[in-house]
């Protein structure tokens, strides 16, 4: 028996505009490969966060060292996967204003040519580093 559909039990139509989404992930993209410093500065942020907020929960000093190193890694996964949203927002918003100013297919045409600037700058920082 196949599961009914999302749309079957909602008596109204959402609206998705895939080309806004798609537009607003690519210029997420881009600008999350041309800030690198910017973006490490912010997951480092963000894991000093988590890593605060979670030693409030725990009660015993002991406890709290055993399971130090594991929480640690969890939490710096969780604060690189949470460093995105920002990025997804200035994506939406840089969508939004190219769209409105330009047109909907310039949207999507400077979003590839960022994700392809934000690529080679990020590759050319990487060998100048070496």
């Amino acid at each position: 028996m196949a599961l009914p559909m999302l749309m079957d039990w909602i008596p109204f139509e959402i609206p998705i505009n895939t080309a806004m989404i798609a537009g607003a992930t690519l210029w997420a993209l881009g600008l999350y490969l041309t800030w690198g410093a910017g973006r490490n500065w912010l997951i480092e942020q963000l894991q000093r966060w988590f890593n605060f907020a979670e030693r409030s929960l725990y009660t015993s000093v002991e406890e709290y060292e055993r399971t130090r190193e594991a929480r640690e890694a969890q939490n710096a996964f969780y604060a690189s996967v949470m460093s995105i949203l920002p990025f997804l927002v200035l994506g939406a918003l840089c969508n939004w204003g190219v769209k409105w100013g330009l047109g909907g297919s310039w949207s999507i045409s400077l979003a590839i040519l960022t994700v392809f600037t934000g690529a080679v700058y990020a590759l050319g920082k990487q060998n100048s580093n070496e």
